[in-house]
């Protein structure tokens, strides 16, 4: 199994913060790792070295000879002036620089080397390129191929820098954050590109779904170290628990430990100097291991929510649209205490034009929201992060409250209340310049809920933020005292935090789903496969007045080896999806070798195109049963 990359004694630092130290690790063909980190421990800085846009202090970055690869950053950059389709020629990947190479000689006089060039062209499959990459924006939703880069969203740009790394297939991909800003439905395309295809890849995100469904591999930088577990993002969860566990089991030896040597160094100060010289140094590294802060990092969110009374909002005959972009439609709703609602739907459908309008911020073409006189909301907005850049962070709570009220009666200071949220005393008193996207996320989130809200509309709140922050915020939300709103693409997030979705369909149209997303998402498969049957019309249903139009064109018949065919996949379908759901099972038990996992993943590869291409042919063979 050949190596794509390989990193040894790995050492990065910004001045007296060390991200991390001394780190190796390797990436094998076919192996697909997701990467875990607090956010500000280096997460993007390490994607970045490896893709060679960023210094390291020491170290060795090594990547397979003549290895294609290719790099999502987390904010992709194009020059405005290009069009969408003109920026996925703006790679540095082989195929562009095949096509170049080939213009360039086609378009002179001397076409020496062009053999050369034709023969690159074929192995890289550079012909089609274009088409392809048409094929792979269109699936992400951008389809105004000549738009231009500089009226492209945020989000629009993450796709096309996404379509750009996808389009040349390379064997190994570094992506920075690849699910922010998709829809579900885009997501779950991605989920599937990704496991067809024998691309290995390296990423950071925070869709643990997307994780555990992808990945064969978590690696996790935790205390300057990487620690790597051979499984996916469940097998993850079992394992690290187990590593904490016995750190924290040794981390009390070392404590008792401590206590012993504590009191021989204040007996024997005489022995400093002599025989016992070793077990000074043995009492220095016992206190060093003893001051280890255990699990650290914990978010904890218990503040204390206002009164809400029964009346929360109440929505009658609401309507919106922009030009031919419907958004309501004549909508009614009343909501309820203690409700927790999560909006899903695609891009572009009107959700967060829905949370702005109940907050105030867009007004209705018609229809009326009325709020409750006792509901005190706590916004958490896409476009909320406007701090002072040369604000010092402690400086941005104090603005909101130096005392905060805690929901057992306790109070905080601004400066504690940091610390709650994993702001050392050392980066309250930096400039908010100096923060990382994750940790500005995470200091909005901090000055939302201390103003106390009892009603939390949360838009996209999961983006940039990491996983340990995020589970603790839906801990918080499932005990919170008040009313929630969520718009989120992280199933997993609103799987865990709402109790009901509404569904915005698209033109105005919205559904009510009671249950959470993977209810909605598989009452809508089992809906899409009912409507599929109901569109095949046997011969027997067909209305008789069609049959002279029909009596000189007869009806092909099977051959007997198709029947025969057609038999076998009838039998093979099942035993392929029950093989494929036994791997499946046995993956996520957490007991297989790295070998085992790399060769059980892909077994499921191939299973898929199996049953992709059997089932193809059974609706085809199907046609003239």
């Amino acid at each position: 199994m050949a190596v794509n990359l390989q990193v040894d004694g790995l050492t990065k630092s910004f001045g007296d913060l060390v991200l991390f130290e001394n780190i190796s690790f390797g990436v094998s063909e076919g192996e697909r790792i997701g990467l875990i980190a607090k956010n500000g421990t280096g997460k993007t800085t390490l994607l970045n070295i490896l893709a060679g846009k960023e210094d390291y202090d020491s170290g060795n970055v090594v990547f397979r000879r003549d290895l294609r690869v290719g790099y999502l950053p987390q904010d992709p950059q194009y020059p405005g002036e290009l069009t969408v389709l003109e920026a996925c020629f703006q790679s540095e990947n082989e195929t562009v620089k095949a096509i170049a190479d080939y213009e360039r000689i086609m378009a002179s006089d001397d076409h020496n080397g062009l053999d050369e060039v034709l023969h690159r062209m074929d192995s890289l499959k550079a012909w089609d390129y274009e088409q392809r990459a048409k094929q792979i924006l269109s699936q992400l939703k951008i389809r105004n191929f000549d738009q231009k880069i500089s009226q492209l969203s945020g989000g629009q740009l993450k796709r096309v820098a996404l379509a750009n790394v996808l389009i040349s297939e390379p064997e190994f991909i570094i992506l920075d954050e690849p699910t922010n800003h998709l829809d579900l439905d885009m997501t779950e395309w991605l989920e599937e590109y990704l496991n067809r295809s024998r691309i290995s890849l390296l990423m950071v995100t925070h869709d643990r779904y997307f994780l555990d469904r992808v990945c064969n591999e978590i690696m996790e930088i935790d205390q300057r170290t990487v620690f790597t577990y051979k499984g996916n993002y469940s097998y993850y969860l079992e394992k690290r628990e187990e590593r904490v566990m016995a750190q924290n089991t040794e981390l009390d030896r070392a404590n008792n430990l401590l206590r012993k040597e504590l009191e021989w160094m204040r007996r024997q100060p005489q022995a400093r100097g002599t025989k016992a010289k070793y077990r000074v140094d043995a009492f220095y590294e016992l206190e060093k291991k003893a001051q280890q802060e255990r699990d650290k990092g914990n978010v904890k969110l218990d503040v204390k929510a206002s009164y809400i009374g029964n009346k929360i909002f109440e929505i009658e005959h609401l309507s919106k649209r922009f030009d031919d972009l419907i958004i309501l439609d004549d909508f009614n709703y009343i909501f309820s205490r203690y409700e927790k609602l999560g909006i899903v739907g695609n891009n572009g459908t009107g959700k967060s034009t829905f949370i702005k309008m109940l907050m105030g911020e867009v007004a209705p073409d018609s229809g009326k929201i009325d709020v409750g006189e006792t509901v005190r909301f706590g916004y958490y907005s896409q476009d909320g992060l406007e701090f002072d850049e040369q604000m010092k962070v402690i400086d941005v709570v104090r603005e909101i409250a130096e005392v905060i009220e805690m929901g057992d009666g306790s109070k905080l200071t601004a400066s504690q209340f940091l610390q709650h949220f994993l702001f050392p005393p050392e980066t309250q008193h930096s400039y908010v310049y100096k923060l990382s996207g994750g940790e500005r996320r995470r200091l909005y989130l901090c000055t939302v809920l201390m103003r106390n809200p009892n009603f939390l509309v949360l838009d996209e709140p999961t983006n940039d933020l990491d996983i340990v922050t995020l589970n603790v915020l839906e801990d918080y939300l499932a005990s919170f005292k008040g009313c929630v709103i969520v718009v989120s693409h992280d199933r997993y997030f609103m799987d865990k935090v709402v109790d009901h979705v509404l569904v915005f369909e698209g033109n105005g149209k919205l559904k009510d789903f009671p249950g959470h997303y993977s209810h909605y998402r598989a009452w809508k498969e089992m809906q899409e496969e009912e409507a599929a049957q109901q569109k095949k019309v046997t011969p027997s249903a067909a209305p008789k007045v069609s049959k002279p139009d029909r009596s000189n064109e007869p009806k092909k018949k099977l051959s007997f080896n198709e029947k025969r065919e057609f038999e076998q996949i009838e039998a093979d379908l099942p035993k392929l999806e029950q093989e494929k759901a036994e791997i499946e099972a046995e993956m996520s038990t957490g007991t297989l070798t790295a070998d085992e996992l790399l060769s059980k993943s892909n077994r499921i590869s191939e299973l898929i195109d199996e049953i992709d291409e059997k089932t193809m042919r059974w609706l085809e063979l199907s046609e003239y049963m």
